[in-house]
């Protein structure tokens, strides 16, 4: 029987309950019994005292014939069950088995790390490597190098598959050997082709209907690259089969995908697309550089429109404005993609744009933000780029950060107009609430209070000015408004202690001038425009609603009809911003 003890001897039909303990626990054989009443309500019992996650009940039927069970189940109660995923068992095969396999894109780019710094010193790429005789004569001679690359390739893949180390290394070895054999075997045929710009159209028309026309026009295009001597050279080299390719068309097609190979890697490596860029440009600068190359159209027109774009953008070399016109097209999407995804990983590391210029990295990061946004689509999704710019402005807001930013000397009011400026350039909701944070600290800080109720500084009126500016940036620097509210509430209330210390408005009803001009000035400090919005505001309000129904100024105001609609609008204003 199929629970032993827990069948019925003599029935046919019996129900059984099981449980589950806990949500994740497997299910377990409870108890048993012919009566079906008594085994649903036995479920529901375990379900209604919390003795279980789940239950289930079972009928058990069996065969007269051949004695088993057939299970239906006829109630479940309580939390439902997991699916579980099945595992599936890994093939202990090398992800590469035939020499194919290393001409793929993920392939070149292991054989790329694995043998990186040999290639550096070639000069060469992992094309060129795969597709060059002569490299690959090179590296033979080097025994040791491809030794110390399977190793450190078979290690790994050994682990991760569950085999033994030298079984993988030998699989390793052997298609190394085949794609050397093959290669050099070709080469002693004579079956690798000549290409240059004048017969790069023909060979490739020509190899259209073979099986390997593709490895042939790389093994051509590879020999024509033998002869640049710099990174920046074999780009040239590249852009000159390219503006030689034959027609659109299928051999245009293969030739453009067979270039577009050895171009990626090449603006992939940072030495590679250090060079076409030129030398002596910082992070903020090389960024800027690199997004101009892969979005020139784009980013030109930028320029021409936007000043903070045009600040920080350099000009590109004759040989990357060349290239930048090939990268704007659909040829060599693949390279453009690579430039975004270097971009995307340097905003997003822990390098300073600017080392030594906490206000210039500013400036480079409010104008790539721009750039790139304006770029997103063509060469990066726009959440990437958000997200970059939220992990890079991130560092803008820390102490190291903000203090040099700072520096030394400089008046409470300078400190905050920067802080309200690298607010307004901050991206992502936690990061604007940290920089609202150093720019609340600072407002309410003892520095701030005296620099502005010090009678030996400017006249109060220009300092009641100045603070109404400051409170109406920091409504626009992107703070919501439970972060700016407060910061503006203590400026009017620093502005209403100026007017305490100075009696600003009580020198303006005393002060021997007009009733409209004195009128004037009282509502410019009740709209906030002269001052702070807050007590003084709230204190200009009422004393210029007085004064307006003074005899005085109702004749002023019929002299001059002129006046009439500005005092009118004044007015408005006073009222709405109370």
């Amino acid at each position: 029987m199929k629970f032993g003890g827990a069948r019925m001897a003599g029935g046919r039909v019996h129900f059984e309950i099981f449980v589950r303990k806990y949500p994740d626990s497997d299910w377990k054989l409870e108890s048993a019994t012919e009566v079906r009443t008594i085994a649903l309500d036995a479920a529901h019992e375990v379900i209604n005292k919390g003795l279980a996650a789940a239950a289930r009940v079972t009928r058990e039927t069996q065969d007269e014939d051949s004695g088993e069970f057939a299970s239906l189940t006829i109630l479940t109660l309580g939390v439902p069950e997991k699916r579980r995923k099945v595992r599936v068992a890994e093939s202990t095969e090398p992800l590469c088995v035939t020499p194919q396999d290393l001409y793929t894109v993920h392939a070149r780019d292991r054989i790329g790390k694995l043998f990186e710094s040999w290639l550096e010193r070639q000069g060469a790429t992992p094309f060129e490597l795969l597709h060059r005789p002569d490299l690959v004569e090179k590296l033979e001679a080097s025994a040791v190098e491809i030794t110390h690359a399977i190793q450190k390739v078979a290690v790994p893949e050994a682990h991760a598959r569950g085999t033994d180390i030298p079984v993988m290394v030998r699989s390793f070895r052997s298609l190394a050997d085949r794609a050397i054999e093959r290669l050099m075997r070709d080469a002693r045929k004579k079956a690798l082709p000549q290409v240059t710009p004048e017969t790069v159209g023909r060979v490739a028309a020509s190899l259209l209907q073979e099986a390997e026309g593709a490895y042939l026009l790389s093994c051509g295009v590879a020999g024509y690259l033998a002869k640049g001597k710099s990174w920046g050279e074999k780009v040239g080299l590249l852009l000159d089969l390219a503006e030689a390719a034959p027609p659109p068309g299928a051999a245009r097609a293969m030739t453009l995908g067979v270039l577009a190979q050895p171009l990626a890697e090449i603006v992939g490596s940072k030495r590679g697309l250090d060079e076409i860029l030129g030398g002596g440009l910082d992070l903020g600068a090389s960024l800027a550089a690199m997004s101009r190359l892969a979005a020139a159209e784009v980013i030109d027109k930028l320029v021409e429109i936007e000043n903070s774009v045009a600040k920080i953008m350099p000009n590109l070399s004759p040989r990357a404005q060349r290239l930048a016109l090939w990268l704007g097209t659909e040829d060599f999407t693949g390279a453009r993609a690579t430039i975004g995804q270097r971009i995307l990983r340097e905003l997003s590391g822990p390098r300073r744009l600017r080392p030594t210029d906490p206000s210039g990295e500013i400036d480079v990061i409010r104008g790539l933000a721009m750039a790139l946004t304006a770029a997103s689509g063509k060469l990066l999704p726009i959440d990437n780029v958000q997200a970059a710019f939220s992990a890079r402005t991130r560092m803008l807001v820390t102490r190291d950060f903000v203090e040099s930013y700072l520096g030394q000397g400089r008046t409470a009011h300078n400190e905050a107009e920067a802080l309200i400026w690298l607010t307004e350039n901050i991206i992502g909701g936690g990061n604007k609430r940290e920089a609202g944070r150093w720019l609340q600290s600072l407002v309410w800080s003892l520095k701030f209070e005296r620099e502005y109720r010090d009678s030996s500084g400017p006249v109060a009126q220009a300092r009641l000015f100045e603070l109404a500016k400051l409170q109406r940036a920091v409504s626009r620097c992107g703070l919501v408004e439970e972060d700016f509210r407060p910061i503006q509430t203590k400026l009017g209330e620093i502005g209403g202690l100026i007017d305490t210390d100075n009696g600003v408005i009580a020198q303006t009803l005393r002060a021997h001038a007009p009733a409209l001009t004195r009128l004037t000035l009282l509502l410019k400090l009740a709209s906030g425009e002269q001052g702070p919005l807050g007590p003084v505001a709230d204190k200009a309000r009422t004393e210029a609603l007085k004064l307006a129904r003074h005899d005085s100024t109702r004749s002023e105001l019929a002299t001059a009809p002129d006046r009439v609609d500005a005092i009118r609008d004044l007015l408005q204003h006073a009222a709405l911003a109370a």
